[in-house]
């Protein structure tokens, strides 16, 4: 138990510190939270584009979306929430 424990837990926080730091060079333009158009558009616009949007949350300044884009590759992607432009990292 000790050994499958020390192999494992590494992997374990090498993964989670990999999520934590997967997007930390998307910035969005920051826009009044009244200025967001809502990410059911978004949604629905994406689907129309023949992504499958598995989950989308909110950042601070983006909405994240997981899912499939049409080429039906997994994606973590980011879009604004004002113009739904992909904003890609820098």
């Amino acid at each position: 138990m000790h050994k499958l424990l020390t192999r494992t837990l590494p992997l374990a926080l090498a993964l989670v510190a990999g999520n934590a730091l997967a997007h930390g060079n998307v910035q969005c333009p920051k826009y009044p939270k009244t200025e967001w158009r809502p990410h059911t558009e978004l949604q629905e616009k994406l689907v129309k584009d023949g992504w499958t949007v598995r989950r989308m949350e909110k950042t601070d300044t983006c909405y994240e979306v997981y899912g499939k884009d049409p080429q039906g590759k997994r994606v973590e992607a980011f879009f604004d929430p004002k113009t739904f432009e992909r904003v890609e990292e820098k």
